[in-house]
């Protein structure tokens, strides 16, 4: 049984070819354009709660922050990549690594922030579950909020 365990998690790795194009595909994912964005907002939060740093110590966090999410990067690259590299087929990661380095691609994934945040502000706030309560009780007359 064991060796049969062994034999399909052998199996089921993915070539180099594969996790080098997942690394690909994830490097040139939203991630690209999100995380930076996320990391200098949660950056400049941070520095606006303590108004007692000096310039040169607002200076330092930002670059702090930069050298951080880098590292969130590059550890969430490989992880996508090789769960897209073990998830996706080789002719399907060829397919959209070619797409995702396309001009086309690039421009989408810089318009996704800007998007992402306008939408949210008319979208206004979302909760799935208080409406999946409300629409519930409405039907059954149980699960109604408090």
């Amino acid at each position: 049984m064991l060796a049969f365990t062994l034999a399909a998690l052998l199996v089921a790795a993915p070539s180099p070819e594969a996790e080098a194009l997942g690394r690909r595909l994830a490097a040139t994912g939203t991630l690209e354009t999100l995380l930076p964005t996320v990391a200098a907002k949660e950056t400049e939060e941070l520095i606006a709660q303590h108004p007692e740093l000096s310039a040169a110590e607002r200076a330092m966090l930002r670059d702090t922050g930069r050298t951080v999410a880098a590292a969130i990067a590059e550890k969430m690259v490989a992880v996508f990549g090789h769960e897209y590299a073990a998830t996706l087929t080789l002719e399907d990661l060829r397919m959209l690594v070619a797409f995702a380095e396309t001009p086309a691609s690039r421009r989408y994934r810089e318009a996704v922030p800007g998007v992402m945040m306008r939408a949210v502000t008319k979208v206004g706030g979302v909760d799935f579950g208080g409406d999946l309560r409300k629409a519930f009780c409405a039907k059954t007359g149980k699960l109604c909020p408090k």
